[in-house]
């Protein structure tokens, strides 16, 4: 029986193992040292955090990952050490963070919240010398009250904020780090740009006017090669397909009227998302900057796009919603009902440039199923596929078992070295650099040999997977199936994974009861 959900080292976002598994995994630890400044008489100072810390790790046989030294004010924002712990704990380099005191952590604001990301997304936890956090042993009490006062100094923060932004939108200030497409940004003025831009503007609202939607409006564009408003600022994740909300965006942005209409959004609290607000809390200051288009324009644009405005229907799932995908492009094929048939998502949305069209109608794709069905059910010979089994397990030699045996005691030996040499570090018996330098050698030794224990493992499992009763219970299916004279959603999820269609119309299917009858 299989069971997607089925893993029993499975835990919630935001939940830890618990206390007993960290007794027996050895963890790395990422260890943050810093004095306030400089002299002296404080290098001895991060010597000895250092000693410390690696006494605690041979004592526990953790893994030291990283010391992250810090030689600077903790009430400083602008830590590089800090800052480069974060970043590895986001990529998960490691899974606990020492540090002496809270404070070496917490006395940075915005630090409250990083930290509270890193403990509940990452999973990875934070003990603390001065025993105020440990979350080993699941103590998140005081880490909650700590980020509790935090939150309250930001938004005490976040309100000041926000009034010197309100009173600046009131002074006709421009309070975006971007301007809208075809302005640019000068002594917080709107200027138009002396290029192509406000040009593409302009012609967004007349195709528009003239009943072209958002998204026809967004192929020609991008058909045509026009660099879209993200590539224009030099975003660094731009793409360089135009949407219909890019386009709706421009189409229903004020400024381009001459007038500034600021502080529409807001966030009711630090950790809330950006939420809108009534049009009456708007800041409007007229006539701050030349307009790009003209105010009768610009009105009958809104007119018209509410007058669009419409209830969308459910959407339809169509008997190969997301089964069928395009083998170039991967993107999933759309249902066009006019043609009776699926074409490539890409191409539907974004034209020739982006994808060709990969059409198939819906009655031709079910009819090859159908005949791919009744000759599998047709050919099926239980006692062939029991022969193959048989041959199938045989295969499966006493090297291959003795070469597991002798994998995971290599396993074992090279954890058993890794605690050696965090005692030895400890004792001062060699460097942190030579320390460092070994553990990846092992850690390298250990990736390859996991990844062949989990090979050899699997070449076992798959060879006693599949069973008689298996093939039985395909053949009655797909007999079972073979009553009915077309495909229905049911009958597509029990037995197709994924279907694939070629340039010319051809598809590629894929058949969950594949490995059965392999």
């Amino acid at each position: 029986m299989r069971l997607a959900l089925a893993n029993d080292s499975y835990t919630k976002t935001g939940q830890y193992e618990n206390n007993d598994t960290h007794r027996h995994k050895s963890l790395k630890a990422a260890i943050l040292v810093r004095v306030s400044t400089s002299r002296e008489e404080q290098k001895s100072s991060l010597e000895n955090q250092r000693k410390l810390f690696t006494q605690v790790c041979a004592e526990n046989g953790w893994e030291i990952y990283e010391f992250y030294q810090e030689v600077e004010s903790g009430t400083r924002s602008n830590r590089k050490g800090l800052d480069q712990l974060i970043n590895d704990a986001k990529e998960q380099k490691f899974d606990l963070i020492l540090a002496k005191e809270l404070s070496r952590l917490a006395r940075n604001v915005p630090l409250a919240y990083q930290l509270k990301e890193i403990l509940t997304k990452h999973k990875i936890h934070l003990k603390t010398l001065d025993g105020a956090i440990d979350t080993l042993n699941g103590d998140l009490d005081k880490f909650g009250l700590y980020a509790w006062i935090y939150e309250q100094e930001s938004q005490k923060t976040s309100n000041r904020i926000k009034h010197t932004y309100r009173t600046k939108a009131k002074e006709g200030q421009f309070n975006g780090s971007i301007p809208p497409l075809g302005y640019y940004v000068k002594d917080k003025k709107l200027f138009i740009k002396d290029d192509f831009t406000p040009d593409i503007v302009r012609r967004i609202f007349r195709e528009y006017l003239e009943g072209k939607g958002f998204d026809a409006v967004a192929r020609g564009l991008y058909n045509e090669g026009i660099p879209t408003p993200a590539q224009i600022s030099n975003k660094s994740n731009a793409s360089d397909k135009w949407h219909g909300s890019t386009v709706r965006g421009i189409l229903t942005n004020p400024h381009y009227v001459g007038a500034l209409v600021q502080c529409r959004d807001t966030r009711p609290s630090v950790t809330d998302s950006r939420q809108l607000v009534p049009s009456s809390e708007f800041v409007i200051v007229k006539e701050t900057h030349d307009a790009i288009i003209s105010l009768e324009t610009f009105n009958a644009v809104q007119d018209l796009i509410i007058s669009r405005k419409r209830i969308r229907p459910q959407q339809n799932i169509n008997l190969f919603t997301n089964i069928a995908f395009c083998v170039d492009c991967g993107r999933g094929l759309h249902f066009k009902k006019n043609r009776k048939g699926y074409v490539c998502g890409n191409y539907n949305k974004h034209g020739s440039k982006a994808c060709s069209e990969h059409f198939i109608k819906e009655k031709e794709l079910e009819k090859i199923i159908l005949e791919d069905i009744r000759g599998i059910a047709n050919k099926l010979n239980l006692k062939d596929v029991k022969d193959s089994i048989a041959r199938k397990v045989r295969k499966v030699s006493n090297s291959t078992k003795t070469r597991l045996v002798k994998v995971e005691k290599d396993i074992a030996d090279l954890n058993s070295d890794k605690v050696r040499l965090t005692k030895l570090l400890a004792q001062s018996n060699i460097t942190i650099e030579d320390y460092r330098l070994t553990i990846d050698s092992i850690d390298q030794q250990l990736n390859t040999l996991l990844s062949e224990k989990y090979e050899l493992k699997k070449s076992n499992s798959k060879s006693e997977d599949t069973t008689p009763a298996d093939i039985a219970q395909v053949k009655k299916m797909l007999n079972h199936f073979l009553q009915f004279n077309e495909l229905t959603r049911e009958m597509l999820n029990r037995l197709v994974d994924r279907i694939e269609i070629k340039e010319d119309g051809s598809p590629k299917i894929f058949y969950r009861f594949s490995n059965e009858l392999r």
